[in-house]
């Protein structure tokens, strides 16, 4: 199966917190959308890993996705090493995506800048001949994306550019606490955490509304940007 886009997330909700809206979005405008989780965030202090899989397919039906995959990283201990980065070749070839979605660039959670870079190198590497890899017994073909975009996680990066993501919000909050584990629950008894305030559910649409404001819309999503975006003409830009 071919994509038009793959989103990779350090750990399951990790793509739905940053890029949920978007994907929904492109979903409805008949685009492709897999979804890859490189661990299946065990050392959460919520949940479970068994219960945190049910949550990403639960919230990857709610977007639309055509496929996701997990490939069981070491949730805080994986690295940017050769043996991780082919793996997530594996995925980039096995998919072909046109776009690369993958974790902020900067955050609080360590597992998120690392992620950003290991797969952005993955992309890269992925397009070079003479690295080959197999799955399912046959020969992969390099595949390099056109474009990798770093969503915003936790810390307010200031985006290269944002996406219009108005009457999308709704289904990036379905999406979101889908992972009913992790999240805002009056009437849980585990432990606090820093995402599972009040304030931190509400914020993910304060901050897409104020994204919005910004660009003149009712919401957006930001994406940071490795190299320069080109556009064809200056009316392309809205």
């Amino acid at each position: 199966m071919k994509l038009d886009i793959l989103a990779f997330g350090a750990h399951p909700d990790d793509v739905e917190l940053g890029a949920a809206a978007t994907i929904a979005k492109e979903v409805s405008l008949g685009k492709k959308v897999g979804i890859v989780d490189l661990t299946r965030g065990e050392l959460g202090t919520r949940g479970s890993a068994e219960l945190r899989d049910k949550e990403a397919a639960k919230a990857a039906e709610i977007l639309g996705a055509s496929v996701r995959e997990n490939l069981a990283f070491a949730d805080g201990f994986f690295t940017n090493d050769k043996k991780h980065q082919l793996e997530v070749i594996k995925m980039i070839r096995k998919y072909k995506p046109e776009i690369v979605l993958c974790n902020a660039i900067d955050d609080r959670h360590i597992d998120h800048p690392k992620g950003s870079k290991l797969v952005s190198d993955a992309c890269f590497l992925s397009g070079l001949l003479k690295i080959e890899t197999e799955l399912d017994g046959k020969k992969q073909e390099k595949w390099r994306p056109k474009l990798v975009y770093h969503y915003i996680q936790w810390k307010n990066i200031e985006p290269d550019f944002v996406v219009d993501v108005s009457g999308f919000i709704e289904k990036k909050i379905d999406a979101v606490m889908a992972y009913s584990s992790q999240f805002y629950d009056p009437n849980s008894k585990e432990p606090e955490t820093p995402i599972t305030s009040k304030n931190f559910t509400d914020s993910i649409v304060y901050r897409a509304r104020d994204l919005g404001r910004l660009v003149g819309s009712e919401y957006a999503e930001g994406f940071t940007v490795e190299r320069y975006i080109a556009v064809e003409n200056l009316s392309k830009i809205i």
